[in-house]
């Protein structure tokens, strides 16, 4: 039988004192040292093979500081820690979750979860930097009352795990289990969970198991083997979740589940790049993963970022899948801005046919086995047998605007349609922060490295990975490690007539998209005219993709939502009607039950 691994880090027990359990399998001396003073709490190696030091760290209080020191090494932070009030390269400190209220939603007077289901779900993604003026947690909970109002079910933090320095987009986290303390720390965050919970709003959090950041190697690696040079990631070493002494490792990730869906009171993880987490065990830690959300949360709203186009990823684990709730699909992206816009480079390559749009309003995999030019060779697997609320679209989001060269949105004239075929959609929608009210803020690619190589290295890889664009534009792709760059990618939250149409416009459509629910999907398209016609019960959405106006065939009925307002319905013979549709316009019209 697998010997149990006790909960790694700093933990309160029971009596109420601070009980170390520290991971170092090579180690001949172990000890918890005070920043604050002199004292010093020798460990014990425990009979585990594990190689796990634990000890009772007596007279050691919530908020104290405190380093690790590992044989003769020099004193450093402690890898599983769930607060760095001094950034994460500081010390931590000991943290009690009764402390920061950080305990099981509905107890002691938290708020309960929220219950939404999984069709019901309306995901809105945000920056919490870029979110609000202040950028941080309280500025998120600020507009929690407008997200409600709007229709939208979860937000969806981007990564707030502590990373290096004060501004960045979360994803080179180094402490995985602390919220970051710029945004305001662990306790903030708790305080934001339980203000969306009383707004009806879930939260979940993006977490990064697949590398560490820059500078946060070295305490990991002191531990034990917790990277590995048998696998490759494209932004630093391979987590060994599979090769000897893995154990621990995945451990680690599997605790952070406990912790940011248990205490912390998260109601869904997205876990990110889940192909870039390569583990040949037999059974697989992104399995192991769901399964240990769920017996956290049963109703966690679990999401992959596979990039695989893999049905496997929903798929329960008796079939050999993942048994994520939903996976993350690109292409339905991919298919909606090529239609809209002339963008064909690098991965866009593959698109612009308005058959793959309408192939993605059905099942969002184009690329389900068929041939892809961009990787030349056949992509994906065909995910018919799942439901159209396994998969998450999306016009917007951080990847597909922040890694353009200038982190610029679609264009204005094509923002309403593009919104509307993603609210429309029947898989899970998901809004960008900004989007429903056409913010202009661009949102660009920034960091903040303390390390001035690793500044320098990241400031010339943009440049040189967009230098074509340079040459043909002229425009020079912004500094990441300019504030600047950060500071442009806060939004404006505009008030004038057009920004608060659009709301209206968003309002309108999840209102609709209420009312639709789970209906029955049928879809048309016509190549030459660039219109397209989608059947849902007894609603029907026709869109036009083309510069000209257009006309589509629609049943008679009551028109109930229009892009714009030049767009209208004529009578047709047989009775049917026609929509007349402006440029990049659509309307939904309802037929009388």
């Amino acid at each position: 039988m697998r010997p149990t691994l006790p909960g790694l880090g700093l933990r309160r027990d029971a009596t109420g004192a601070f009980q170390a359990n520290v991971w170092a399998s090579s180690a001949t001396r172990v000890a918890v040292v005070s920043v604050d003073d002199d004292r010093r709490w020798p460990l014990e190696r425990s009979e585990s093979p594990y190689g796990v030091w634990s000890g009772e760290l007596d007279g050691l209080e919530h908020g104290d500081r405190y380093l690790l020191q590992i044989d003769d090494g020099e004193p450093a932070p402690d890898p599983w820690a769930r607060w760095h009030p001094d950034g994460v390269g500081g010390p931590p400190a000991a943290l009690d979750p009764a402390a920061i209220g950080a305990v099981a939603p509905g107890s002691a007077g938290r708020p309960r979860r929220v219950a939404h289901s999984r069709g019901d779900a309306v995901i809105y993604e945000l920056h919490v930097g870029t979110f609000s003026a202040g950028g941080d947690f309280d500025g998120v909970a600020s507009r929690l009352e407008h997200l409600a109002d709007l229709g939208v079910t979860h937000i969806e933090l981007l990564p707030v795990g502590a990373f290096p320095g004060v501004r960045g987009w979360g994803y080179d986290g180094i402490a995985w289990q602390a919220a970051h303390e710029p945004y305001g720390g662990p306790a903030s965050l708790v305080r934001l969970i339980d203000l969306a919970h009383a707004h009806g709003i879930g939260v979940i959090i993006d977490v990064v198991f697949n590398h560490i950041g820059p500078g946060g190697d070295q305490r990991y690696r002191a531990c034990g083997p917790f990277f590995t040079d048998r696998h490759r990631t494209p932004w630093g070493e391979a987590i060994n979740v599979d090769g000897p002494g893995s154990d621990p490792v995945r451990a680690t990730i599997l605790q952070a589940v406990e912790w940011w869906l248990g205490p912390m009171g998260a109601d869904g993880l997205r876990v990110d790049a889940c192909h870039a987490i390569v583990d040949q065990s037999a059974r697989h830690i992104l399995a192991e993963f769901t399964a240990r959300a769920r017996e956290v949360h049963p109703g966690a709203l679990l999401i992959a970022e596979s990039g695989l186009n893999d049905p496997r990823t929903v798929r329960p684990e008796a079939e050999g899948g993942w048994a994520f709730d939903a996976d993350w699909a690109d292409d339905f992206h991919h298919a909606l801005r090529t239609v809209l816009t002339d963008d064909r480079e690098a991965w866009l390559v593959d698109f612009g046919e308005m058959g793959q749009l309408a192939k993605a309003f059905d099942r969002p995999y184009v690329h389900d086995g068929s041939w892809s030019g961009f990787r030349d060779r056949h992509f994906g697997a065909p995910p018919d047998r799942e439901a159209h609320d396994r998969f998450v679209v999306f016009a917007q989001n951080h990847d597909q605007i922040g890694n353009r060269p200038l982190g610029d949105r679609l264009p204005a004239e094509v923002r309403p349609l593009a919104t509307a075929c993603a609210l429309l959609s029947p898989s899970i929608p998901m809004l960008f922060m900004g989007e429903e009210r056409d913010d202009p803020a661009p949102f660009q690619f920034f960091s903040d490295h303390q390390d001035p190589f690793l500044a320098d290295a990241t400031r010339e890889g943009r440049r040189r990975e967009f230098a074509a664009f340079t040459r043909s534009s002229g425009e020079e792709v912004p500094d990441p490690q300019d504030p600047a760059t950060f500071r442009r990618s806060k939004l404006t939250w505009p008030t004038t007539d057009a920004a608060l149409a659009a709301q209206d416009r968003c309002r309108t459509l999840l209102r609709l998209r209420r009312q639709i629910g789970s209906a029955p999907v049928q879809v048309e398209h016509d190549d030459d005219d660039r219109c397209l016609r989608v059947r849902r019960d007894r609603w029907t959405f026709a869109a036009n993709f083309s510069e000209q106006p257009a006309t589509v065939p629609v049943p008679a009925g009551t028109l109930v939502f229009a892009t714009h307002g030049d767009a209208v319905l004529e009578p047709s013979d047989g009775g049917d009607q026609i929509a007349v549709l402006p440029p990049f316009g659509g309307v939904v019209i309802e037929v009388a039950s």
